[in-house]
């Protein structure tokens, strides 16, 4: 036992748990920001269908993740799109204040979380599946651990922060931020950025920043 705890096969375990821990947050969070404004009914489907697709497209990206990383440009788009759902998320969420007595149906709003989180995953589950396979060495049983891992985390971290932004709307807007700063760091890491400009560590905040500004301007033109 005490080999075990010595072995290269214990050290990616705790590699995984630790990357689960944190992609896995970034999943929930995108999931929770999605199903905010749906009723309890609809956020329990929302949360089950994300967090299920959240997983199908990992252990897809496991096996397609390193081909998929090798096209120049590839991330860029991933993460232009994710700050694109960042601010989308934060602009649906001041419609949604400035209209509260507008009825809209429901299934609507559901199947539109739904894509909202399928594409957000899609993106983010290209550097997430790679971290897990990197960590796993090729050991097929501690890439399905990983993936089963994370499970419960994506489910139970979407809950707590749906509960959170219930009481704290503000934690909507910093979750949109950190999508854009998600993003950035997508374009700064493709293959083609660094070839064309090197390594560089702006981008991060830069698409950080453009969700506070753009949802600020969103909001001021609004109210004009």
């Amino acid at each position: 036992m005490e080999q075990f705890f010595y072995s290269p096969e214990f050290s990616s375990i705790l590699q995984i748990i630790a990357i689960d821990i944190v992609l896995g947050g970034d999943n929930a969070i995108v999931i929770a920001l999605a199903c905010k404004n749906l009723p309890e009914k609809q956020r329990k489907l929302g949360i089950f269908y994300g967090a299920l697709g959240a997983i199908v497209l990992r252990v897809l990206m496991v096996f397609f993740a390193t081909y998929l990383l090798s096209i120049y440009g590839l991330k860029i788009i991933g993460g232009i799109l994710l700050i694109w759902i960042g601010f989308k998320l934060c602009i649906d969420h001041q419609n949604i204040n400035e209209k509260k007595n507008i009825q809209v149906q429901q299934d609507n709003k559901l199947l539109n979380a739904i894509k909202t989180i399928i594409i957000a995953d899609f993106v983010m589950s290209l550097d997430n599946s790679l971290a897990i396979a990197a960590a796993a060495d090729g050991n097929i049983y501690i890439v399905v651990f990983g993936l089963l891992l994370s499970i419960p985390i994506i489910i139970w971290g979407s809950k707590i922060i749906l509960k959170m932004i219930d009481k704290f709307p503000q934690i909507i807007l910093l979750g949109g931020i950190l999508l854009g700063w998600i993003g950035g760091e997508m374009i700064q890491t493709d293959i083609l950025t660094i070839d064309l400009y090197g390594t560089i560590s702006w981008f991060t905040f830069a698409g950080a920043l453009s969700v506070l500004i753009a949802s600020y301007i969103f909001k001021f033109i609004k109210q004009k």
